[in-house]
């Protein structure tokens, strides 16, 4: 049995196990507006981008022993089969699904980069924004601490951020701001989820990440309103690259998850599209209506066919 089998079964056994999976619902879509870049993109003024670490696809998608609440979310949104990360090791992927460029490879770096950038017209357009870091204060652009590490936070490496001291006070936060943020309703327009290592299955196990991302992130936002019907929240669980020993496309092949009521509903990828983190930054901005993406982003395809269309 093929890969594709394999997960589209494992979609099927958590279909029939909850309520409503299987249809796209009711709701019409978000339409992206005059800058959204790709008007197939519906716009979102709650993306939540969560990310996790090195991990294979196949050892992700359909296993629904270590990951169950990852594959209970694909079965309920949308999952991309060719999705590549762009290079090894983990910076050089967080570099472009912010700048559209990989800029270094070296993990020890700590260079902080004047360059294009999300960031950089995030702030411009006056969208709001929140980087929520497990495991540093409010603030933070030092180095690694705990089982914090800079190179997973390329948002404390951008001149746009980490150099001021106010801007990256009103930018990073500590996670567990995250949990009161949705239970008041005061999530930003784009919230980018930092685990530590031991919760992103870097150091610690696969099944300690799922459940982490459980009860830490989609228990809370499934309960929030931009998550339910009528809302326009995207949920996106992304992999920065594979294991080192696959370096397809650069990077590997990853496991990238969209969820939320603009998401369409047990959609496994049905074009034969390659997309790597170029492509996903491009699709996070025009979700977010800020048009000419930067780097590799401006000429990569929008991620559309995940989403619900009018």
């Amino acid at each position: 049995m093929g890969d594709r089998a394999v997960i589209a079964s494992a979609v099927l056994v958590f279909c029939a196990l909850i309520p409503g999976c299987g249809g796209s619902g009711s709701n019409p879509p978000f339409t992206g507006g005059p800058n959204s870049g790709g008007g197939s993109v519906p716009s979102s003024r709650h993306v939540v981008v969560v990310m996790e670490e090195n991990q294979a696809f196949a050892t992700v998608a359909g296993d629904v022993i270590v990951w169950p609440n990852l594959n209970k979310l694909i079965a309920k949104g949308a999952l991309a089969t060719h999705y590549y990360a762009n290079t090894h090791p983990s910076i050089g992927n967080y570099f472009m699904l912010t700048t559209g460029q990989i800029l270094t490879t070296d993990d020890a770096s700590k260079k902080v980069w004047d360059v294009d950038n999300i960031a950089r017209r995030m702030i411009s357009a006056g969208v709001s924004f929140r980087v929520y870091a497990e495991g540093v204060p409010q603030g933070y652009v030092g180095g690694n601490t705990g089982q914090y590490v800079i190179r997973h936070n390329p948002f404390a490496l951008l001149s746009d951020v980490a150099d001021s001291s106010s801007t990256a006070n009103r930018y990073i936060w500590p996670f567990t701001q995250f949990a009161s943020d949705v239970a008041a309703n005061t999530l930003p327009q784009f919230s980018f989820i930092i685990p530590n290592v031991m919760d992103d299955a870097h150091n610690g196990t696969p099944m300690q990440a799922d459940t982490w991302l459980q009860s830490k992130v989609l228990g809370p936002v499934s309960a929030s309103a931009a998550f339910k019907s009528g809302g326009d929240g995207i949920l996106t669980v992304l992999f920065d690259e594979s294991i080192d020993t696959d370096t397809t496309n650069g990077g590997g092949r990853v496991a990238a998850v969209f969820w939320g009521p603009v998401v369409k509903t047990a959609y496994l990828q049905s074009s034969s599209t390659v997309y790597q983190h170029q492509n996903m930054l491009a699709t996070w901005m025009a979700a977010l209506d800020l048009p000419n993406p930067p780097g590799q982003a401006a000429s990569a395809s929008l991620m559309s066919e995940f989403f619900v269309q009018k």
